[in-house]
């Protein structure tokens, strides 16, 4: 099928349209691999009010009362989910916040990272998410009375992120990212990006993951027995 992603219009701070969650955008996402959601940091798709504000000497702020999309994720009254965030950020990298009110759930997430620019060629990162309703192993995930909400889909109640990315020159980087949450799924990502030419890269990725209590992304762990699972792919990304 096809999908509609992005189609907000925006007067200086103030967005207005369909977007992707503030819970995610504002911290920067997770590492530069292509799956960097094995174990999942927040839902995307959502209709947002949004206002980011830029204090101008790397202080940043963003309140957004978004719609949430799915079954388990639409508000399900005329109560909006309510995301907030801080930032500051500086020549060495940036401090990044952000906290979640799930309407459907009652429940509270959040999620701080650190990016730290070692030098030119290395830049390292670190998130760590919390989220108030530990969601463990419940079969009725699929409707708000149990389950993982719109914004904390991990397993259990915590769960860390971290990585990297190393520049060997201008057209050729590695990148790396490890995972893991409460429940005890964890996963490794990385790849190798080389820009043949401006706008056109290929990407060779390896990922491993291994499924915990529960298993990753919502999977049903008694259709899948095996706990660990290894893939890889190549990308072509032409971009215009």
């Amino acid at each position: 099928g096809v999908s509609l992603n992005f189609a907000w219009i925006q007067l200086g701070g103030l967005r207005v349209g369909k977007d992707e969650s503030a819970f995610n955008t504002f911290t920067g996402y997770a590492g530069n691999v292509i799956n960097d959601t094995l174990v999942p940091y927040g839902d995307f798709d959502t209709n947002v009010v949004q206002y980011y504000f830029d204090a101008g000497n790397g202080f940043s702020a963003v309140v957004s009362l978004e719609e949430g999309s799915g079954v388990i994720g639409t508000i399900d009254s005329y109560v909006p989910h309510v995301v907030g965030g801080l930032k500051w950020t500086q020549g060495w990298g940036a401090i990044s916040g952000v906290v979640a009110y799930d309407s459907n759930y009652e429940e509270v997430a959040g999620k701080v990272r650190l990016d730290v620019n070692v030098n030119d060629a290395l830049s390292l990162w670190i998130m760590a998410g919390y989220g108030t309703d530990d969601n463990l192993s419940d079969p009725t995930w699929a409707t708000p009375a149990g389950g993982r909400g719109f914004y904390k889909q991990w397993g259990g109640n915590w769960a860390v992120w971290g990585g990297g990315t190393y520049k060997f020159n201008e057209k050729t980087s590695f990148n790396l990212q490890a995972s893991g949450d409460d429940e005890k799924n964890y996963s490794v990502a990385a790849n190798v990006a080389y820009d043949i030419v401006p706008g056109f890269t290929v990407t060779a990725e390896v990922d491993w993951s291994h499924w915990g209590e529960e298993g990753i992304n919502w999977t049903d762990r008694s259709a899948f027995p095996k706990k660990d699972a290894v893939g890889g792919m190549l990308r072509f990304q032409r971009s215009f």
